[in-house]
């Protein structure tokens, strides 16, 4: 069968995208190309420029290369930029996703796989956050994703579409340096910009209710989120009434300050010391994933630990930024 991959050329996607093509499934990728790169698809994998949005581009592409698997990826996920733009996060990713949907029902697509969030869980109040803790998000990207989730759900049921909602929480990492963010949105690539500046790094806030004070995060390699993807994409191909939503997560916490202590010790910066500044509003103290059902349901568990992945991380960063590998 073939898959698209919507957003395919992106951090992300390309990862998804490699680890399909890897394991033999055929493979056709639709992407923006507003953050994504054609260079990091593998050769062989065609690609369609194009905006989710476009639904006469989507059932052309579906009909000619015989869809029956779709990998919904493409989404904007940036939490500041949605609230400043509420509507256009709204329309991307919401409007986006139906446009996809109705054009997977139209052609008659038989599995459906959403990139979902963490976000959808807003501030939980757990030790580990569940597949059944309640959701309550606090941007307008993670409504965009919850309602995704609810959209993909519904449709899946009312039209005989095995589904699954993956629900990402913090990426980092590469599986070659090429593939790795370029984007400086998130942790890992925050610390080492900083530090390619001979700044230290900054931790937003230390008086939280954890144990040194610092956030604690469950922070997952993209290579895992990849194969996770993977195990996914072959439950729903088998199993024609899957309705799964789980969380992709290593289970285990790790604070923002034993992070940056990683950072600094794989970098070779350990001479920056870390610097706290006011916290930022809406950061919950520990946002850990319970990931237990994706085992029973998948077979799944991560591979990679937190040194590996800024490892992997710092290695791209330092392909895209040489002068940091030499300072």
């Amino acid at each position: 069968m073939t898959w698209l991959i919507t957003g395919g050329a992106g951090y992300i996607g390309s990862h998804v995208v490699k680890a399909m093509v890897d394991e033999g499934e055929r493979v056709v990728v639709l992407d923006d190309l507003s953050t994504g790169d054609p260079q990091r698809l593998p050769e062989g994998v065609h690609l369609e420029k194009g905006s989710v949005l476009d639904a006469e581009l989507l059932d052309r592409v579906l009909r000619e290369h015989s869809v029956r698997g779709i990998v919904h990826i493409a989404a904007k996920k940036q939490v500041g930029e949605s609230v400043e733009r509420p509507l256009y996060y709204y329309r991307e990713n919401v409007q986006g996703l139906q446009t996809v949907l109705e054009a997977a029902v139209r052609a008659g697509v038989r599995s459906f796989l959403f990139s979902s969030s963490a976000a959808v869980y807003g501030m939980p109040d757990v030790d580990l956050v569940t597949e059944e803790t309640p959701c309550a998000p606090m941007s307008p990207y993670g409504e965009t994703k919850l309602a995704g989730e609810w959209m993909v759900r519904a449709t899946g049921a009312a039209n005989g579409i095995a589904t699954a909602c993956l629900r990402y929480f913090n990426v980092a990492g590469a599986a070659r340096p090429e593939l790795g963010d370029a984007g400086i949105f998130n942790l890992v690539p925050m610390v080492f910009e900083r530090l390619s500046r001979g700044e230290s790094p900054l931790i937003f806030g230390d008086d939280y209710a954890t144990a040194d004070g610092t956030c604690v995060r469950d922070f997952i390699h993209v290579e895992d989120i990849a194969s996770a993807h993977v195990a996914a994409a072959r439950r729903l191909a088998e199993d024609n009434s899957a309705a799964l939503v789980l969380n992709i997560g290593r289970g285990e916490g790790v604070s923002v300050a034993e992070m940056v202590g990683i950072i600094a010790s794989v970098t070779g910066r350990t001479d920056l010391a870390p610097r706290t500044v006011e916290r930022r509003p809406g950061d919950p103290a520990r946002v850990v994933a319970a990931a237990t059902r994706i085992e029973e349901e998948l077979g799944w568990t991560a591979r990679y630990d937190v040194r590996e992945m800024v490892a992997s991380a710092w290695a791209g960063w330092c392909l895209r930024h040489p002068e940091s590998a030499r300072g």
